[in-house]
């Protein structure tokens, strides 16, 4: 071999060194920054960054807690929907039980009535007509209580506060039933019965019950005049009023008129007097110990110069007439038989104003009285007398009544 190949061999083994070199390093540059482009996440994307153990935490609470917030308005939707199917079974079981209890008390309506037509005591024309004509709704049936020697007091209402003749047909097509009220004599057909049959063909404005006329026989009286009334007459209110009683008849209406929504209504003046257990003194109770110890009073009720009663109060007396206790005093008799019913007492003091200056005196202010009376007589003293005075000063017009609309 010559020297200058000898001298070849080493230059080329440098170079092919150097290249060597340079390659690797450049390949291993390439390659680290291959890598880092691949694999590094960049910090300014947020949204794909990896979240933290606290924040998984807080994630899941929110998560149940969106959950369970579901969980509960699906609950109480359900709840409300069984709530309203409940509420509307209760409605319409309640109407049912209402149907049922007036029809049932329709029938034992009818059945008083049919009874008290086999029975062959004397009765009025309105029985009879009721039987075989269909009834019409009314506003109130006012009734008269009177007696067979109170020819002059029932005289005296007429040339007042109670319209005669036509005009009594007007009132009735208005929806106001008046009528008398009385019994029969305890000798059935004598001279008593006569005379009131009499007056009755005069002037038509009776009510014939199936009773035997008496004082301490009133509060019978009562019971079997709101019976005979319902039976009759299918009204919203039974009033019953005494014949020494001057009544403005519109102001009654309206007052009636205002409480007619409601289903079970006792207004009149209420009070709670003492039981009186000495006997021979007015309104003496012999069952005074069933009102606990001496010197108690009474539960409250209506004073009996005037009162009036709903519709379903008026049914149910006709309805369970046969065992309802009668007392001594009529008014309390009634308030009895309300004290353990849901019924609503009304206390309205304008059912019991005094004749004038008293109820003169309220009407000039605008307050209109609906009933006037003398405490100290329970009614007008000397009312057959004293009764047109007591309509010429206390009277709410005549105008009024024709121009009220209930």
């Amino acid at each position: 071999m010559t020297w200058k190949s000898r001298g070849e061999l080493p230059s080329r083994s440098v170079i092919s060194q150097r290249w060597a070199l340079f390659l690797c390093l450049g390949s291993f540059c390439a390659g680290m920054l291959f890598t880092t482009r691949i694999w590094t996440i960049p910090e300014n994307n947020k949204g794909l960054a990896r979240p933290t153990a606290a924040e998984t935490d807080k994630l899941n609470v929110v998560s149940e807690g969106c959950n369970s917030r579901i969980m509960q308005e699906l609950e109480m939707k359900r709840d409300k929907d069984i709530y309203g199917e409940v509420y509307k079974s209760h409605n319409s079981i309640q109407t049912l039980d209402k149907t049922i209890s007036n029809l049932e008390m329709e029938l034992a309506a009818a059945r008083a009535t049919q009874e008290s037509l086999r029975s062959g005591a004397p009765v009025s024309d309105d029985i009879r007509m009721s039987e075989s004509s269909g009834k019409r709704k009314y506003l109130m049936v006012i009734g008269i209580n009177t007696a067979f020697s109170s020819r002059k007091r029932r005289d005296s209402v007429r040339a007042t506060w109670m319209p005669q003749g036509e005009k009594r047909k007007k009132l009735e097509e208005k929806g106001i039933i008046i009528r008398f009220v009385i019994g029969h004599s305890a000798t059935s057909g004598g001279i008593l019965d006569r005379a009131i049959e009499a007056e009755d063909r005069k002037h038509g404005d009776f009510l014939r019950l199936n009773h035997v006329e008496g004082y301490l026989e009133l509060s019978a009286k009562t019971k079997t005049y709101f019976a005979t009334a319902v039976n009759l007459w299918d009204a919203d209110f039974y009033v019953k009023v005494d014949d020494d009683v001057h009544v403005n008849i519109a102001t009654l209406g309206e007052t009636l008129v205002r409480h007619r929504s409601k289903p079970r209504i006792y207004i009149g003046c209420m009070k709670s007097g003492p039981v009186l257990s000495q006997k021979g003194v007015r309104y003496h109770e012999p069952e005074y110990w069933k009102f606990g110890e001496a010197g108690n009073k009474y539960f409250r009720h209506a004073t009996g110069q005037l009162y009036a009663i709903s519709n379903d109060l008026a049914t149910y007396i006709s309805i369970n007439q046969d065992v309802l206790h009668k007392y001594a005093n009529e008014d309390v008799s009634l308030g009895s038989w309300f004290i353990g019913l849901d019924a609503e007492h009304i206390d309205d003091r304008r059912l019991c104003c005094g004749t004038p200056p008293d109820c003169e005196w309220k009407a000039q202010a605008g307050n209109i009285c609906v009933a006037s009376f003398d405490w100290s007589c329970s009614g007008i003293c000397r009312s057959a007398e004293r009764i047109k005075e007591v309509h010429r000063r206390c009277g709410e017009g005549e105008n009024a009544l024709w121009s009220a609309s209930f």
